[in-house]
C-alpha cells in the first residue's frame, strides 16, 4: 500500500526539495576555483579597494601612521593645480604620439611589408622588432638616453654633415621618449597585424586587382576593413599599455626638465614617494585608471559604430 505526499494548504502539493547531496555536491565542483578566487580577492581585489580608500585619506608616507579621511579634497586639489592638468596633457600627447599614431601606424606598416617581403627579410626585421620589445624598460631607457643626449650618437651624426646639435631630451623631451616607447613597442602591434592579415583571404585581394583596384584602394577598401575589429582590439591595448609607461620616461628625463616630460604615472610617483604624499598620489593613480577607461569606452563604441555601419 502506497503513501501520498500532500503539502500544505487545501488540496495544493509542493515541489519536493532535492536531494541533501546535490548542495554539497555543488560545493564540491567549485572546491578547486577556492584557491584562484583567494589569490584574486587577496592580490587583485583587495589593493584596488585598498587604493580606493588611500584615495580619500591623507595619509603619507612619513610622519605618523595614521591616515583621516579627507573626503574629495586630493581630487579638488588635483583639478584646481596647473601642474595636473599640465601632466594630463602630456599624457595625451605622449600617448598620442607613441601609442595611436607611432605603434599603431609603424605596426601596420612593418606587417604589410613583411606579408609581401622576402622570407630573409621578414626574419631579420622580426628579429630586430622583437629584440627592442624584449628589453627591459630601464635598459631600453638608458640607450636612447646615450643615443639623443648631448654627446649622444645623434649629435655625432648630425655634426659630421655639418647640422647643430643639441640635447634632445632638454630641447624636447616628450617627443623624445615618445620616440624611444615607439622604438620600444612596436614589435607588439606587428605581431598582432601580422596575425590578422594572415587570415585575409587572397582571393578577396586578387578579385579587387582584376576588378581595377590599385593597391591603396586595395588597402583601404579591401584590406584594413577586414581587420577592423583587430585594429581597434590592438589599439585598445596599446593605448591602456602606454597610459602606464613609467621606467622608460623616469630613466631618461625623471620627468624633466621643470616637468616638461611629467606624465601623470611620473606625476603621481613624485607626489607619492619624493613629497610623500600617498594619499594625493593614490587619486592621481584612480584619475589614470578613469582616463585609461574612457579610451577604452571610445574604441569599443568605434568597434560597435563600425559593425553597424557594416
Amino acid at each position: 500500500m502506497s503513501t501520498l505526499a500532500v503539502g500544505p494548504g487545501r488540496g495544493g502539493s509542493r515541489r519536493a526539495p532535492g536531494p541533501p547531496g546535490s548542495i554539497s555536491r555543488g560545493l564540491l565542483r567549485g572546491l578547486p576555483l577556492a584557491p584562484a578566487v583567494v589569490l584574486l580577492g587577496v592580490f587583485l581585489a583587495w589593493p584596488v579597494v585598498y587604493c580606493v580608500w588611500a584615495a580619500f585619506t591623507d595619509m603619507a608616507l612619513t610622519g605618523a601612521s595614521g591616515a583621516d579621511f579627507v573626503g574629495f579634497e586630493n581630487f579638488t586639489r588635483a583639478f584646481t593645480s596647473a601642474e595636473f592638468h599640465r601632466s594630463v596633457f602630456l599624457t595625451v600627447v605622449f600617448t598620442v604620439l607613441s601609442a595611436i599614431i607611432g605603434q599603431n601606424v609603424l605596426g601596420m606598416v612593418l606587417a604589410l611589408l613583411m606579408r609581401s617581403g622576402h622570407q630573409v627579410v621578414r626574419a631579420v626585421v622580426s628579429a630586430i622588432v622583437i629584440g627592442a620589445w624584449v628589453l627591459p624598460e630601464v635598459v631600453a631607457g638608458y640607450l636612447w638616453s646615450a643615443y639623443l643626449g648631448d654627446g649622444g650618437s645623434l649629435n655625432v651624426a648630425l655634426a659630421a654633415v655639418g647640422l647643430p646639435a643639441q640635447n634632445w631630451l632638454y630641447t624636447a623631451p616628450i617627443l623624445a621618449v615618445a620616440i624611444a616607447n615607439v622604438w620600444r613597442g612596436t614589435a607588439f602591434s606587428m605581431l598582432v597585424y601580422s596575425a590578422a592579415l594572415s587570415e585575409v583571404p587572397k582571393e578577396i585581394e586578387e578579385a579587387a586587382t582584376v576588378d581595377g583596384a590599385g593597391t591603396w584602394r586595395r588597402l583601404f577598401s579591401v584590406t584594413l576593413p577586414m581587420v577592423r575589429r583587430s585594429i581597434a582590439t590592438n589599439l585598445m591595448l596599446i593605448t591602456l599599455q602606454t597610459l602606464s609607461v613609467f621606467g622608460l620616461i623616469w630613466t631618461m628625463t625623471r620627468g624633466g626638465p621643470s616637468g616638461q616630460s611629467a606624465t601623470l604615472p611620473v606625476y603621481a610617483y613624485q607626489q607619492a614617494f619624493q613629497f610623500s604624499d600617498l594619499g594625493y598620489g593614490t587619486a592621481l593613480a584612480l584619475v589614470l585608471l578613469l582616463i585609461g577607461g574612457i579610451f577604452s569606452l571610445i574604441y569599443l563604441r568605434a568597434l560597435r559604430l563600425g559593425e553597424t555601419m557594416s
